[in-house]
């Protein structure tokens, strides 16, 4: 299996021994060794996937890299966090995913108002198995816990991904920013109940729920 690592905070290093993993098309910044480029359509998902694709508008390209030595992934200068998955699913926006090891399935999932609040598509990547995945974020991506007892209200615009045994839904009412007196924000708040982690960047994207 490829060994998925930080060079830096923006740069991911992958380690392959004949193996293969999927990052994003274009992403290769430099490699050392042996490799082997192949784009893939629908998310490297097959025919189905592309169609499923398309059809809910959740596009990803990615491109196949297998070969021996190291291979190095980069995009936009984005921070870039690791995640390893023991069976699980994590869900992710498709502009948020850079990297998977080979043994990880991807997927799409619909994701109902949260999608549309959050200025996303209704549906929203998923990668599922047991392997590492690296996923991007405007500024340093914070990893926040979620348990029965603690439940989680995250802005849209900050979201990244999550993962675990989460239940999620929107909430309107007093936002963020009216809180702290500064008059704006984000009309819907994200709320994440259940046992799992979220994934927040410290930037917004711009959201469909507008200043209230």
């Amino acid at each position: 299996m490829a060994q998925l690592r930080l060079q830096s905070s923006k740069v991911l290093a992958v380690d392959m021994a004949g193996d293969s993993v999927r990052a994003k098309n274009g992403s290769m910044v430099a490699y050392d060794g042996r490799m082997a480029f192949k784009k893939l359509s629908g998310g490297g998902e097959g025919i189905r996937g592309m169609v499923t694709r398309r059809l809910t508008g959740e596009q990803m390209v990615m491109m196949e890299v297998k070969g021996e030595g190291t291979c190095f992934f980069a995009d936009r200068a984005s921070e870039i966090s690791l995640v390893s998955l023991h069976g699980d699913k994590l869900y992710v926006e498709s502009s948020n995913l850079l990297c998977t090891d080979g043994g990880l399935r991807t997927g799409t999932s619909f994701t109902g108002l949260r999608g549309g609040a959050s200025g996303n598509g209704l549906f929203t990547t998923t990668v599922e198995g047991t392997g590492q995945a690296a996923i991007m974020s405007d500024g340093v991506a914070v990893v926040l816990r979620v348990t029965p007892q603690y439940p989680l209200s995250v802005d849209p615009g900050a979201y990244v991904a999550h993962q675990g045994n989460l239940q999620q839904h929107l909430q309107s009412g007093v936002n963020f920013r009216t809180v702290m007196g500064e008059g704006g924000g984000e009309a819907f708040q994200m709320r994440f109940e259940g046992d799992g982690l979220v994934y927040v960047q410290p930037s917004e994207r711009n959201t469909v729920g507008g200043d209230v």
